[in-house]
């Protein structure tokens, strides 16, 4: 999961919590509204619903900031882990690249060295071919 797919996760759930506790103030509300009681009495039933509704918002709240955190955390550390196996293998890979270099270096120089060989040797019996046929 990238990091916007994270951040459209903590949106939704933070979304849905606003709505959660919205629709149970509304609900409440008009349940107390329209029921048929003397206003003390409402609204000391309205009073005792808004604690209860305040208190289940502040828990659901808790959690969902819990999940958050734990997400974010958990997040973190596979992304650092990653990181790690990324970094890991460029130096592998740089290592290797280092060894393959310094083999076709040495190669290269011994197939120099092989033609520097043979062009002296060609030149040596050149020389005395030379040398005999005059």
């Amino acid at each position: 999961m990238n990091n916007i797919d994270n951040q459209n996760t903590a949106g939704n759930t933070s979304s849905f919590a606003k709505g959660l506790l919205i629709g149970g103030l509304i609900g409440a509300a008009a349940a107390l509204l329209f029921a048929p009681k003397p206003g003390r009495e409402l609204r000391s039933e309205l009073s005792d619903k808004m604690t209860i509704v305040s208190d289940k918002t502040k828990d659901v709240a808790s959690v969902v900031s819990s999940k958050a955190t734990d997400l974010a955390k958990t997040v973190s550390t596979k992304t650092a882990d990653v990181a790690k196996t990324v970094s890991g293998s460029k130096d592998i890979i740089l290592s290797s690249v280092a060894r393959a270099s310094a083999d076709v270096a040495d190669e290269a120089a011994k197939a120099d060295q092989e033609i520097m060989d043979a062009t002296a040797q060609a030149v040596k019996e050149s020389e005395k071919e030379l040398n005999a046929t005059s």
